[in-house]
């Protein structure tokens, strides 16, 4: 803030263009004094192969084309609420480079799905991509037919993809996006946030090509936060977790959750789904959030999970008292954490209360739950209580 004292400005970029050669790593975090005249200062930075800008609402995306045109040895580049960033010249320009390793594109309100496509042959070296769409504001460009048939017919090469975040985006059957999640070969985490058009047809075609796969988040909207999805096939369901059972035989990490809503999702995934990817799988990592299908059968079907050590629970409501005392049967697990769940209470953590099996307990905003029935449960306990969410 500007009555903190004067902030990094262009000449400041001067500066440090001017008397740091070997500058390597770069990361501007709210300097809302720099504008693309400081981004071509640095253009001179020939070492420079990891860039940060995190909301620098002068920059646009000439001056970031600027930038990449000098710094040919930028591997790794992240924008995160890059407000007038619009053109895209500079991606562009990056996959004709063919050195982007690392993308990270966050709440650049003007930077939509269709624009990856520009991105070219330089997806051949891309190893992460992580892409935000803000879910508040969505700047509809209109992309035209030849954009779009440039999805379909241009070979997006994701085989070196290890990585993938996607969030709010909107994946068209067939092209876009929904064509990288169809090619990527060998990637090992993968994660959904409220895609809306993603298909069981996707993930299915994923599970079969990226064996290797280790960690999977998907979080899905709920029937009641969109309802058109009530009843439409452009959504995914227990097929999905079947065929990442069948397919992925290394997944470690696993995370389900729905969004937020007053209502609990009756028809995409079930009890029965989750447990045949768990089960199939060697999971350490296991977090549900707001999953209501997952109840005490749910519990007792993971006393039989050899590898679980971590296991996470958010507003899984089905739970009680009865299932969470199972947790002293569950043969590894040494972290626990469990959030606004409203059916269990002191009585479920009994079992646990001097027996050092958890290694880490953490009890956050569950009413029925006091700080003193936690004391003795785990070698480290982590209490918080704010029950405002409730109200």
């Amino acid at each position: 803030m500007s009555k903190l004292g004067k902030q990094l400005d262009d000449k400041g970029l001067l500066i440090l263009a001017n008397h740091c050669p070997l500058l390597c790593d770069l990361s501007l975090s709210y300097c809302t004094f720099i504008t693309d005249v400081g981004l071509r200062y640095l253009a001179s930075s020939s070492k420079l192969s990891s860039l940060r800008l995190n909301f620098t609402p002068r920059i646009t995306g000439c001056g970031i084309l600027s930038l990449v045109v000098g710094c040919k040895n930028l591997s790794s580049l992240h924008l995160i609420r890059c407000l007038n960033v619009s053109s895209v010249e500079w991606l562009e320009y990056l996959g004709k480079l063919g050195r982007l390793e690392d993308l990270s594109i966050k709440n650049c309100r003007a930077i939509g799905e269709g624009d990856l496509i520009k991105l070219g042959p330089g997806w051949q070296k891309l190893t992460r991509l992580q892409f935000e769409v803000d879910a508040n504001y969505r700047y509809m460009k209109v992309y035209d037919r030849l954009s779009v048939d440039r999805w379909q017919k241009q070979h997006v090469p994701c085989e070196n993809m290890l990585e993938l975040s996607l969030v709010n985006c909107i994946i068209s059957p067939g092209r876009g996006l929904a064509c990288v999640l169809r090619k990527c070969k060998n990637l090992q985490k993968i994660h959904l946030d409220m895609c809306v058009g993603v298909r069981d047809f996707d993930i299915i075609c994923l599970s079969q090509r990226s064996s290797n796969l280790k960690s999977v988040s998907l979080r899905v909207p709920s029937d009641f936060s969109l309802p058109s999805l009530v009843n439409n096939p452009l959504r995914l369901t227990d097929e999905s977790l079947k065929a990442l059972a069948q397919n992925c035989s290394k997944l470690e990490s696993v995370r389900i959750s729905f969004s937020d809503g007053e209502f609990p999702s009756s028809s995409s995934f079930t009890l029965s789904g989750i447990l045949c990817l768990i089960q199939r799988c060697p999971v350490r990592q296991l977090a549900l959030d707001h999953v209501y299908s997952f109840n005490d059968v749910g519990m007792e079907a993971l006393c039989s999970l050899e590898y679980l050590e971590s296991l996470e629970l958010v507003r899984c409501q089905e739970i009680s008292d009865e299932g969470l005392q199972l947790v002293s049967q569950f043969p590894r697990l040494c972290i626990l954490r469990l959030s606004k769940c409203l059916g269990i209470s002191d009585d479920g953590l009994k079992p646990l209360v001097g027996s050092l099996k958890l290694d880490f307990l953490a009890i956050e905003d569950c009413p029925q739950i006091s700080e003193r029935g936690v004391q003795r449960a785990a070698k480290s306990v982590s209490f918080r209580q704010d029950l405002s969410w409730m109200y």
